[in-house]
């Protein structure tokens, strides 16, 4: 756990990155963020608590340095996943806006965002007040408003990933939503917002997998030689009955522009898995530029809950294939 709080669970990690989706640094360290809460020894619990963190991760550890908000008086409840930009000296966070304050443990979900200009100490100075970023979800997105629900089966509009594409400039938001307009139980889509004049407008979505799965999670955006590839994380209980044989990981798809079409990743669409003992050991999965992969510890050999940052992966990328190259080992 290094400098993380015993007392505390971790999951949901991203890297605070730039505009090309490289790691960044704050005053020449290297910051993370990821979901937390407090262990009330349930780990379903967490979900109603999470809170965004700074991690920095120095001397082969992660260290918590506390919220990266401030409390301002807001509609949502809680925090959920998003990803981090440091661009033209202002921190942006992008991040899931959860359940509402008016009645706690909703399942509602919205995209928002906040930003700071780095100070004159090169850390993040005032926090402009969290502010939604689309209004609504029609006409490609399912509603995300219920209050009610259950883990895996609940609609998603969560874990916006900003994404700057290398032809052209234009700047994307990636994000895990549900379908419209299907007749499938199983209707997880690859959500996509584009920055235009007049701020984010929902688009699209570059991929679906309606009656095959209801989470694409952790949505997001990669270009790496000449390519871009569209990574989330799933889950072998979301895939729809007559599939569960297939693995919980990694999955992605791969593409020679952002228009598509958009060909499954070593033919199969799977990029990393947990070992066949172990199918839950980690989840959560991220890629940066780099090709690092974060991810946090599930479940535990004991079938407790892990609750940390996961050691970090490389991946090696050779247009159509994916495969792993190695794992650094991070207290």
């Amino acid at each position: 756990r290094s400098g993380l709080d015993p007392a505390r669970l971790y999951w949901d990690m991203w890297p605070l990155q730039d505009a090309a989706g490289a790691r960044a640094l704050i005053a020449g360290r290297e910051m993370w963020m990821a979901l937390t809460a407090p262990d009330r020894g349930d780990p379903a619990l967490r979900h109603f608590e999470a809170k965004i963190h700074w991690i920095e991760r120095r001397d082969a550890g992660w260290h918590d340095l506390g919220p990266v908000l401030p409390a301002f008086d807001v509609p949502y409840e809680r925090e959920w996943a998003g990803s981090a930009l440091l661009d033209d000296g202002v921190v942006t966070l992008f991040f899931t806006a959860a359940g509402t304050a008016a009645k706690a443990g909703g399942y509602q979900q919205e995209l928002w965002s906040a930003s700071a200009p780095l100070g004159p100490d090169g850390w993040p100075g005032e926090w402009s007040p969290p502010a939604p970023l689309v209004t609504g979800y029609r006409p490609h997105y399912m509603p995300a408003d219920a209050h009610e629900g259950e883990a895996g089966k609940i609609k998603a509009f969560r874990d916006p990933a900003y994404f700057r594409d290398p032809a052209d400039g234009s700047e994307y938001l990636a994000f895990t939503a549900s379908l419209a307009g299907s007749g499938s139980a199983f209707n997880g889509a690859f959500g996509i917002a584009r920055l235009g004049a007049s701020g984010w407008v929902l688009a699209p979505p570059c991929l679906h997998a309606e009656g095959v799965n209801n989470e694409l999670e952790r949505a997001h955006l990669v270009f790496h030689a000449k390519h871009y590839y569209a990574f989330w994380s799933t889950q072998t209980v979301t895939f729809a009955p007559g599939l569960r044989h297939a693995p919980g990981g990694l999955y992605g798809m791969v593409a020679d522009s952002m228009a598509g079409p958009w060909r499954p990743v070593n033919g199969s669409g799977l990029v990393l898995a947990n070992p066949a003992d172990r199918p839950q050991q980690t989840y959560s999965w991220y890629v940066d530029a780099s090709l690092t992969v974060c991810s946090f510890v599930d479940v535990l050999p004991d079938g407790s809950f892990g609750g940390v940052p996961a050691p970090l992966l490389q991946l090696e990328l050779d247009g159509d294939r994916a495969s792993v190259r190695a794992a650094e080992q991070v207290g």
